[in-house]
């Protein structure tokens, strides 16, 4: 086996276990109001529904990009930058749902900007270390 000539940073490995974890745990949070049953939603108080799907299926992209952090793949990082922009869309169309009246939780809030954070910090580096916009320039692939 070949060694890459383009090493694996630590922080990488830190932030593919991160995603990992993350994904896991989006997943769990975000399946029980949406398969828990009437009594789990209930639960969950004002959820908006487009927002959980979202951050649900997100949960398995996670897990993904954690999983191409870890193997030091160009396309962890174009994952990652995916992800990120996909959470900012999702949290302006959360902020149009707010600003037409729309029930919601000071916890979403909190968790939507967390996610964007999160992904935009991993995006950011991930892109940075393996690139992202010209493919056929980056021999990292």
């Amino acid at each position: 086996m070949v060694e890459s000539p383009f090493p694996r940073p630590r922080w990488a490995l830190a932030a593919a276990l991160f995603a990992v974890i993350f994904g896991i745990a989006t997943l769990i949070v975000g399946g029980l109001p949406l398969f828990g049953g009437a009594e789990r939603r209930a639960s969950a108080g004002a959820i908006v529904p487009f927002v959980l799907w979202f951050n649900f299926t997100a949960g398995f992209a996670y897990i993904a990009a954690g999983v191409g952090l870890f193997l030091w793949k160009r396309w962890a990082a174009v994952l990652a930058a995916a992800i990120a922009i996909a959470s900012l869309a999702v949290f302006a169309a959360f902020g149009v749902h707010v600003a037409r009246g729309g029930a919601f939780e000071m916890r979403t809030v909190v968790a939507m900007t967390t996610r964007c954070a999160v992904w935009i910090v991993i995006a950011f580096a991930s892109c940075r270390a393996l690139g992202c916009r010209h493919p056929a320039r980056d021999v990292r692939r």
